[in-house]
């Protein structure tokens, strides 16, 4: 889903903590204390755990939330009144006593222009959003990220106009039972943040793939790892990988919830208390719904591509991978969420062997890689679905299962990507169609940098006024992630004025100038130029294999005195 960060399009929302006075909340004529209250039934966290305790296993996805199913829409709850900028207002109040954290599953989500919706706590110190009309996806559907507490406030304004536009329909509260940021794993456990400072050089070395990993909430309710996994076009499109038995099914995919640098600050020794307890990690940083594109149970793997660019601060690295017929002999990481706690990496030295589901002993023709034991580290219920990376950095697996843990030696078993490449023998249970889409054969492919996926033209000054006979100037740079020169053009110009490139076409990484000239008598004319970008800003005209035309936007306004 598209969100808004500031007043840039992007895949992410900021979670943070505001005053009453953020310029997202209206200034509302009723108090919130007035506003009506949707109280959820009463859930018992003690028996909701004790029952999810109970039915954790190997390869079953854990479970944070219980879903209460509500039917809420703006006609049936809540308060509407009108605001003094010409807007309508229309909040209610949602609590579930006990919860830890809710989150909010919308059935229908349509924003009109001009309209938004926001979360924020009673207290006003956490606030979520705005989500927008950028948030209105052909699924219709809008999952939101957790909101610490047992209460929210779901606010709406839209034009006064378009009051009977906006769809809202809230057909899921998720109500935390657990606390999905309080959740601590094992204290062998290593934190990602280590390095040589810490005595942890060996670390350093995965800074890139370790930014390939997040971890995700699917149906307000449940928790797995996963990651961003590279393709040969190398287009930086959006394809996220987890497990099969995640639960990640094509109705379930626009619900995914994807937080990026859920990260401990410092470095926690592991074997002390601190790497043991909770940690300072922040869910503030996110993407959120997916389309399903290929799920196998065989090798239990499921790849979605979410349904917008990466968030632009997650820093995303998309994972390379060896599709090759070959277990690793030496050193394998894993990177994962254990627990749902902050990211953490593991270490085995040690041959790993091809073998079936949680198979002690070789078997050739398996569909699982097996870790006979951790070195570094462990997994935890949480970690399904986080890659395994070879010595070359380069994904052979996903988490299905084992009985790794802090204290003991036992073993985990990855599907192995192998035997995903061609999975059930289709596009919809196999990942080659999505990962290989022009079927060049390859069977490894290194990972990529999200900043290597930024196309863009820039121009310089962004504004200026043209007063003839004077011209405007602009300095244009063109990204040197292209490859093949760009040829620019300005379209739609107004009637008295041309636009002549000192140097077209331009190399990737080279710059030219744009010389935009007045030939009437107008002198309050002011040029905006429009950067364009792709991948990190989603322009469409941008597509592969047409990275080497694409005409620059540019606005002009007329002043309306003079």
């Amino acid at each position: 889903m598209k969100k808004l960060t500031s007043f840039l399009l992007s895949g992410l929302f900021s979670l943070a903590l505001f005053s009453q006075t953020d310029p997202r909340i209206a200034h509302a004529k009723t108090p919130l204390a007035d506003v009506p209250v949707a109280l959820m039934p009463h859930l018992d966290n003690d028996a909701l755990l004790a029952a999810e305790m109970e039915h954790r296993a190997p390869g079953v996805a854990p479970k944070f939330a219980e879903p209460i199913e509500v039917s809420i829409s703006p006609a049936t709850h809540g308060h509407w009144e009108q605001l003094a900028n010409g807007k309508s207002l229309w909040r209610l109040r949602i609590r579930s006593g006990g919860a830890k954290s809710l989150n909010l599953g919308f059935s229908k989500y349509g924003m009109p222009a001009g309209g938004s919706l926001v979360l924020y706590s009673p207290d006003y110190q956490t606030v979520m959003g705005p989500f927008t009309p950028a948030d209105n996806e052909e699924h219709e559907q809008l999952w939101t990220p957790i909101l610490p507490g047992e209460e929210l406030v779901v606010e709406v304004q839209v034009p006064a106009h378009s009051q009977s536009a906006l769809q809202l329909e809230l057909k899921y509260v998720n109500h935390d039972f657990v606390g999905f940021a309080d959740m601590a794993s094992g204290s062998c456990n290593l934190d990602v943040i280590c390095g040589g400072a810490d005595g942890w050089a060996i670390v350093d070395q995965y800074r890139d793939i370790i930014q390939s990993v997040a971890v995700i909430s699917t149906g307000g309710s449940t928790f797995c790892t996963g990651f961003l996994v590279n393709n040969a076009r190398q287009d930086c499109t959006p394809y996220f990988m987890t497990a099969n038995h995640c639960g990640i099914t094509a109705g379930q995919a626009p619900s995914l919830v994807t937080y990026w640098n859920f990260f401990n600050s410092t470095c926690r020794q592991p074997g002390s208390p601190a790497s043991g307890g909770n940690g300072n990690g922040l869910l503030n940083d996110f993407n959120t719904g997916s389309v399903l594109k290929a799920t196998y149970a065989g090798s239990d793997f499921t790849l979605v591509e979410l349904d917008d660019p990466v968030s632009e601060t997650a820093d995303a690295f998309f994972a390379g991978w060896s599709a090759e017929d070959l277990a690793p002999t030496d050193t394998v990481i894993a990177i994962h969420h254990p627990n749902t706690d902050e990211k953490r990496i593991s270490f085995e030295f040690q041959p790993t062997f091809v073998a079936d589901y949680n198979g002690s002993t070789p078997n050739p023709n398996g569909t699982h890689i097996t870790i006979p034991d951790w070195d570094i580290g462990t997994t935890e219920g949480g970690s399904s679905g986080s890659p395994l990376f070879n010595r070359q950095k380069r994904v052979v697996g996903q988490l299905h299962g084992g009985f790794a843990a802090c204290g003991n030696n036992d073993l985990d078993s990855y599907g192995w990507f192998h035997i995903s490449w061609t999975g059930g023998g289709n596009a919809s249970t196999r990942l080659k169609d999505w990962l290989d889409p022009d079927n060049t054969g390859i069977l490894t492919l290194d990972g990529r940098s999200a900043l290597q996926c930024s196309f863009f033209v820039e121009g310089s000054p962004a504004s200026q006024a043209l007063c003839a006979p004077a011209d405007a100037v602009y300095d244009i740079t063109v990204s040197p992630n292209f490859t093949d020169s760009v040829t620019l053009s300005v379209p739609d110009l107004p009637a008295g004025l041309t636009a002549t490139f000192g140097a077209n076409p331009v190399a990737p990484g080279g710059s030219t100038t744009l010389t935009v000239a007045e030939h009437g008598r107008h002198c309050r004319r002011r040029i905006h130029f429009c950067t364009l970008r792709h991948g990190r800003h989603g322009v469409q005209q941008l597509q592969p294999g047409a990275f080497g035309r694409f005409a620059i936007a540019c606005t002009t306004r007329r002043s309306l005195s003079g």
